[in-house]
């Protein structure tokens, strides 16, 4: 049976990797630092090695970071995304050279001109998090050139039901879950103006599996290629529960943001058959019910 070591697979995209593989046949090994069936770290050498060893898997999936462009994050961002990187194409490379590797890349590694973005495009280091995403991208390419089949897949905004609460499609789906049990509070939000993507996250799991179901292809932006404003999401959201969102929401003092829009061009996906299925507003319907199932 076909086996996958799936590294961050505490994260949405973690879950829904995990299901897509079982509904695939499979078999899903979930690795994180805390609550799943394997304990390890993804940024220590040794540990990576030691789980290539044992389970020589058909897949890697390194999923594993913290997904904030914060200058504070430098050193974390490095350890999990840049030097996690180096360790699972190196461990692979020594004890599992027929593995494919799948490294997360990112639309916010790219110069953003605000035009849909894809891997054809230039990168950009305007972050922390963008230059770590750069760094491991150059390091899949090396050891692409020497024979391990590496993939990078470039994911832009998707979301889910198990989204973290500071996100801002979660934290607008948690405070309207919230008003409908009877409490009266104001979100502060920033430039709702910002146009992004709302994939859901099952639809990017596919979309990754499904770019390492072939061997033409080793890089390519997953997204819907759809952009919708923060504001959009709000008029969804709070229009579920039949309220006006202009009374629930306050701007964020001194708010920059880091960019007016960010959408893909999933062209090269499109061509391999994969596309994002689920509309805006399914998935504002899911989050609201907070059924991560619901699909």
């Amino acid at each position: 049976m076909e086996n996958a070591l799936i590294f961050g697979a505490n994260g949405q995209d973690g879950y829904y990797l995990a299901e897509v593989c079982k509904y695939r046949g499979i078999d899903p090994i979930r690795v994180s630092r805390t609550d799943v069936e394997v304990q390890a770290d993804v940024s220590k050498l040794e540990q990576v090695e030691d789980l290539m060893k044992k389970y020589q898997p058909t897949f890697v999936f390194h999923l594993a970071a913290n997904s904030t462009t914060r200058y504070d994050a430098l050193f974390e961002n490095f350890e999990t995304i840049s030097r996690g990187t180096l360790n699972v194409l190196e461990a692979a490379k020594r004890y599992s050279p027929k593995t494919k590797v799948f490294i997360t890349g990112s639309g916010v590694q790219f110069k953003n001109v605000g035009k849909p973005i894809s891997e054809c495009d230039d990168f950009e280091a305007n972050s922390p998090y963008g230059m770590s995403r750069i760094q491991s991208v150059y390091a899949a390419r090396y050891y692409r050139s020497i024979g391990i089949r590496t993939y990078v897949g470039y994911l832009f905004h998707h979301e889910s039901p198990l989204r973290k609460p500071h996100h801002v499609s979660q934290k607008i789906a948690m405070a309207v879950r919230r008003i409908t049990r009877g409490h009266n509070e104001i979100l502060e939000l920033g430039d709702i103006t910002v146009v992004k993507e709302w994939t859901f996250a099952r639809d990017v799991a596919e979309g990754i599996l499904t770019l390492l179901l072939q061997e033409d292809i080793f890089e390519a932006a997953i997204g819907s290629g759809k952009g919708y404003s923060i504001e959009n999401w709000l008029q969804l959201c709070f229009g579920l529960i039949d309220r006006d969102w202009r009374n629930f929401v306050r701007p964020q003092k001194d708010f920059i943001s880091e960019y007016s829009i960010l959408v893909s061009n999933p062209s090269t996906m499109n061509r391999l058959g994969w596309q994002a299925s689920v509309p805006i507003d399914k998935l504002a319907k899911m989050m609201i019910q907070s059924s991560p199932l619901l699909y």
